[in-house]
C-alpha cells in the first residue's frame, strides 16, 4: 500500500504522461519549491525571535558559550530586530498561502482553511519560544514544540499537500526528523546548561539537570532510530531504501561523543553534527523513496 507514495512523490513518473502529466509534474515541483522556501522562512523567524527573545531578557551575556548572536553584539539594535521579524513572519505567511493554493487550489476548501491555521500556528510557536512574558522556551516547553511543529507537522503535513491522503506509516519518519530536531535543540541547552539556569531560562535540561538531560538525549537518538527501522521493515522494497543508514554513521559517532564529554560546553560542535546529518538523512530518504 505504501508503494503508491514512491509513485504519488515522483514527478519525473508523472511527466511522461502527456501534456496533463507536465501539469502535475509543475503542481508537484512548485510544492516541493514552495515548502522548502515556507519552511526556510519559518527557520529564520525561528533564529530572529529567539535572538530577540533572549537579547531582550538579558539571557545573552558575556556567560554564553556559543557564538555571539546580532542583538548580543550590537550589530543590529532591538527596534531593527524587531521589524526584521515582523517582514519574515509577513512573507512567510504569504509563501504558506501560495503554498496552500498550489497544493489545494479551490477544490479542498476546508483542507485549505485547516493549513492555513496550520501554518498561523507554527509562525506564533515560532516567535513565542523565546519571546514575550509567556514564552514557553523558558519552561521547559522547546522540546515538544519542535517535535510538533519540525517532526509531526512537516513530515506528515508535507505528505499530505503532495498526496492529500494520509499512511499511517509516515508517522514514522515523521518522529524520527522530531526526535532529531528535539536533539538539536537538546545539545544546544546542554552547551548553555549554566548560563540559561543563571539566567532563569528554564529550559528542559535546566529543569532535568545535566545528567538526566543526556539521557534524555541517548533516548532522542535510539527512538529516532528505531522508528526508521520499523518504517523500513514495512515497507522494504529495494537497496536504495537503506541509503538513510548511512546518515546514522556520524549519529553513532555523535551518541558516543555525547557519552565521554563531561563539560557539556564542549558540545558546541556537535549541533552542527546532528543538524547536518538530520539534513543528510532526509536527502538519502527522498532518494530512497524516489528509486
Amino acid at each position: 500500500m505504501f508503494n503508491n507514495l514512491k509513485v504519488n512523490m515522483n514527478p519525473s513518473l508523472e511527466y511522461s504522461e502527456g501534456f496533463g502529466g507536465k501539469l502535475l509534474y509543475f503542481s508537484e515541483t512548485s510544492i516541493f519549491w514552495l515548502a522548502i522556501a515556507t519552511t526556510l522562512g519559518l527557520q529564520i523567524l525561528s533564529n530572529f525571535a529567539n535572538d530577540y527573545g533572549d537579547g531582550v531578557k538579558g539571557t545573552d551575556n558575556e556567560d554564553r558559550v556559543g557564538p555571539q548572536r546580532a542583538l548580543q553584539s550590537g550589530a543590529i539594535t532591538k527596534n531593527e530586530m524587531f521589524r526584521g521579524i515582523v517582514i519574515t513572519a509577513i512573507v512567510t505567511l504569504c509563501l504558506a498561502i501560495c503554498l496552500i493554493y498550489q497544493s489545494f487550489g479551490q477544490a479542498y476548501f476546508l483542507y485549505s482553511v485547516f493549513f492555513f491555521l496550520l501554518g498561523v500556528a507554527a509562525i506564533i510557536a515560532a516567535i513565542k519560544y523565546t519571546m514575550g512574558k509567556t514564552a514557553y522556551g523558558y519552561r521547559g516547553l522547546g522540546d515538544v514544540f519542535v517535535f510538533i511543529f519540525f517532526g509531526l507537522v512537516s513530515v506528515i503535513g508535507c505528505y499530505f499537500l503532495f498526496t492529500k491522503q494520509l499512511n499511517w506509516l509516515i508517522i514514522f519518519p515523521a518522529i524520527t526528523i522530531g526526535m532529531l530536531s528535539s536533539a538539536v535543540l537538546n545539545l544546544n541547552n546542554l552547551r548553555d546548561h549554566d548560563s540559561d539556569k543563571k539566567a532563569g531560562k528554564n529550559t528542559l535540561v535546566v529543569k532535568l539537570g545535566v545528567s538526566a538531560a543526556k539521557k534524555y538525549h541517548y533516548l532522542l537518538l535510539i527512538i529516532a532510530l528505531f522508528s526508521m527501522i520499523v518504517f523500513i521493515v514495512n515497507t522494504y522494497d529495494s537497496y536504495f531504501d537503506l541509503l538513510f543508514l548511512i546518515a546514522f554513521i556520524p549519529l553513532i559517532i555523535h551518541f558516543f561523543k555525547v557519552i565521554k564529554t563531561e563539560d557539556t560546553k564542549e558540545l558546541d560542535p556537535e549541533l552542527k553534527k546532528v543538524a547536518l546529518s538530520t539534513f543528510l538523512l532526509s536527502i538519502l530518504f527522498s532518494i530512497g523513496q524516489i528509486f
